[in-house]
Formats: C-alpha cells, sequence, structure tokens
C-alpha cells in the first residue's frame, strides 16, 4: 500500500467522521425527517453526490450516527465491568456525562419519539436498544438484591424500567430547562432510596 493510499483512506475517515457529527447536529435540530442531507453535504463543505459517497441513503446516514453514539457510549460504558450497585452508579455517571454533550442527548430525545412510529428507519434500533437497556438495568437489580444491597419490595423488572424513563424523561427536561436540570442528581437520589448501601 503506497502512503498515499493511505493518506486518502485517513481523509476518507476523517470526511465520514466530519459527517456523522454534522448530522448528529442536524438530526438534533431538526428530528430525521426536518433534517436535509444537501444542509448536511453543504455543512461539510461536500456536494450532495459527494456525501451520498459515504452514506448512499438518508436512513443509512441516520442509523450510523446512532451506531457512532453507541459506540462512543459503550466504550465509555465498558471502561472497568461492572455489577450490581456499582454498574447502577456508571449509567448515573453516564447521566452526568450526558451533561456535557447536549447535541447527542438531543439527537437522541428528538429521534427516539419520532421513531415511535413503526415505519420510521430507526423503529427497529430504538425498539432493540430500549430492550437491551432495561435487560442489562434488571440484570444490575438483581445483583445487587443478591448481595442484600436491594430494599425489600424493590422489584428489579420494574425497577429498571423506571430508572430507564426516568434517565430519558431527565434529558427532555434538561433541554427545556436550558440545562438547568440535576439530571446525575435526582438519578442518584431516587436509586439511593432503593438500596441498603451507600450510592
Amino acid at each position: 500500500m503506497t502512503g498515499g493510499t493511505r493518506g486518502g483512506y485517513a481523509k476518507g475517515r476523517a470526511k465520514r467522521t466530519e459527517i456523522l457529527d454534522q448530522a448528529m447536529a442536524l438530526f438534533g435540530e431538526a428530528g430525521y425527517r426536518g433534517a436535509s442531507l444537501r444542509v448536511i453535504a453543504t455543512r461539510c463543505g461536500i456536494s450532495h453526490p459527494g456525501l451520498l459517497h459515504h452514506f448512499p441513503t438518508k436512513e443509512a446516514l441516520l442509523l450510523a450516527v446512532l451506531q457512532h453514539r453507541d459506540d462512543v457510549d459503550d466504550e465509555w460504558l465498558a471502561l472497568g465491568v461492572t455489577r450490581g450497585v456499582d454498574h447502577l452508579r456508571r449509567l448515573v455517571d453516564l447521566a452526568e456525562l450526558n451533561a456535557k454533550r447536549r447535541g447527542i442527548v438531543e439527537l437522541f430525545s428528538v429521534v427516539a419519539a419520532e421513531a415511535t412510529s413503526p415505519d420510521h428507519p430507526a423503529h427497529a434500533y430504538f425498539e432493540a436498544r430500549y430492550r437491551t437497556s432495561v435487560a442489562n438495568t434488571e440484570r444490575a437489580y438483581a445483583q445487587a438484591r443478591e448481595a442484600g444491597e436491594l430494599r425489600d419490595g424493590i422489584e428489579p423488572a420494574a425497577a429498571a424500567q423506571q430508572f430507564i424513563a426516568l434517565m430519558d424523561g431527565l434529558q427532555i427536561q434538561w433541554l427545556i430547562s436550558d440545562c438547568t436540570t440535576d439530571m446525575a442528581g435526582v438519578l442518584r437520589a431516587h436509586v439511593q432510596a432503593q438500596l441498603t448501601v451507600r450510592f
């Protein structure tokens, strides 16, 4: 492989990342249906056909943006594999991290609301994502119960659904309040009330 070819690949990767960043911002501002590929291309300084070279359809671009967001979060969550209360603590830390990433929170909130429609291209993605998020959180609550750290009467399945609903609902309140809602603080207090140990 020549140095020129390597340089071409690196430029291609950099442009792809720039497209994902600009698309994430526009999907967060205008929603999937309101966003235009031509506007994203203009923001990236490329032609519409140039954008289609990287992402042949708007749907492909949206799914790539959502996957990119998940890859970043998964990498962060995987730092030191956690169980039980430690995993719940890590989720609260993620809310704290999200408070520094308005664009990502906006993208998720806007597109998740749109994707409730079964014909939305991200419907299956969000369906699978919620199923996985609730299952992982339920496992953490079950592990906390096994360790004797969960208060009597707290059911892991219900607690997991409540936690994910609270986490996402707080993101909407945070956006509407111009980022003044303390997402991590509210989540931390919620979990602390369910535990027999210091959270």
